[in-house]
């Protein structure tokens, strides 16, 4: 095939030429964006809540309350960070809680039938991936959308818990791994608890991921023109596996540490928890048509729900309304965005529409 031809007009010039004269206010328009990003708002937003938390409530700036509120997202935040980049190749997974149900609901079984718990970890972690193939497979084999997909394994997922563990509940998990994934023991000199230390670090690894390499890019080209990313040569199909198998691994892993932590295995735990888990993401900032985001707003949007949640709880606010301040944020984190693009496309229209004057030279 002939490479494409270079055409000779330029029917879409990639920037428009300043007019003499505009430089500054251009320049000053770009230092604004860079400060109005959304990821850049919900950061200064978490700060402010943060100070207003620790102005007017008693014992919310103490190390145990602090470590206490970060140990509550822990989960939530593990299996963000591979959904944030789900969303930002265009896909999501709703069964992300319903596998964590699965995988605490298995672990309790072989706890209770005597297995080590050595070998229920990897067990646990295999069936994560077993559901992410299975996610993926149906969604770039069989070709159907994946919001379809995951609410149909979010219950297959929540029925095999039923069926593995039943309504009963099983306790007494070593207490090593116990105090390694509860609030009690933290990192050394911290009061960082263990699972959000290794959030933190793979956090990291995931926004070295994303923003830094060639497979970040390609999420982001499938996310915003899937076609487009296919024909320049991006496998786009392996691509949603991968990043289905690995929301299915983290799936399961927080299942376990939610296992540990509240000492109890459970086949409806983390019964609605997938959609804490995408108010998070999407109040970062990422694009739920996908192609756009950072995963430092995605870091911020997890951090700034557990903060509000942890402040409503101090002020005996009960559990029926953070729920609702949880839907309020999903709603503006989908809503905001779209009127501030809106709006700002209007003024740019109008100031396209505005035929502008020549300076009249001076006589």
């Amino acid at each position: 095939m002939n490479a494409p031809t270079t055409p000779s007009t330029p029917s879409a010039p990639r920037e428009r030429t300043p007019e003499a004269g505009q430089a500054p206010a251009d320049g000053e328009r770009a230092g604004r964006g860079r400060f109005l990003r959304w990821d850049t708002a919900v950061g200064a937003l978490l700060a402010a809540v943060l100070l207003a938390g620790w102005g007017t409530t008693e014992g919310f700036a103490e190390t145990q309350n602090l470590s206490a509120a970060l140990n509550d997202v822990a989960e939530i935040a593990l299996i963000a960070l591979p959904m944030t980049l789900l969303v930002v190749a265009g896909q999501v997974d709703l069964s992300v809680a319903s596998m964590l149900g699965l995988s605490s609901a298995l672990a309790g079984a072989l706890w209770d039938a005597g297995w080590a718990f050595e070998m229920i970890v990897p067990l646990c972690l295999l069936v994560g991936v077993l559901g992410g193939l299975l996610n993926g497979w149906l969604v770039t084999r069989v070709g159907l959308p994946s919001l379809a997909v995951t609410i149909g394994t979010l219950t297959l997922f929540r029925g095999l818990a039923s069926v593995v563990l039943g309504n009963k509940a099983v306790a007494g998990f070593p207490d090593s791994y116990a105090q390694w994934a509860g609030y009690t023991e933290t990192v050394p000199g911290t009061f960082v608890p263990y699972p959000v230390a290794l959030f933190a670090v793979l956090a990291v690894f995931a926004a070295v991921v994303l923003h830094c390499t060639v497979f970040g890019r390609s999420l982001f080209a499938v996310g915003a023109q899937e076609d487009a990313a296919w024909f320049a040569g991006i496998r786009v199909k392996r691509v949603k596996l991968v990043l289905f198998v690995v929301t299915g691994f983290m799936a399961s892993f927080a299942g376990i540490v939610y296992t540990l932590r509240y000492g109890s295995a459970r086949a409806d735990n983390g019964l609605g928890l997938e959609l804490v888990v995408i108010a998070s993401v999407l109040l970062g900032g990422i694009d739920f048509n996908g192609g756009k985001g950072t995963l430092g707003g995605a870091v911020a949007g997890v951090l700034l729900i557990g903060v509000l949640n942890n402040l409503l709880t101090l002020n005996d606010v009960s559990n029926e309304i953070q729920v609702i301040v949880t839907g309020v944020l999903l709603i503006a984190s989908v809503l905001t965005p779209r009127v501030i693009a809106v709006v700002t496309e209007r003024r740019h229209r109008r100031a396209a529409a505005t035929p502008r004057q020549s300076p009249q030279p001076s006589v």
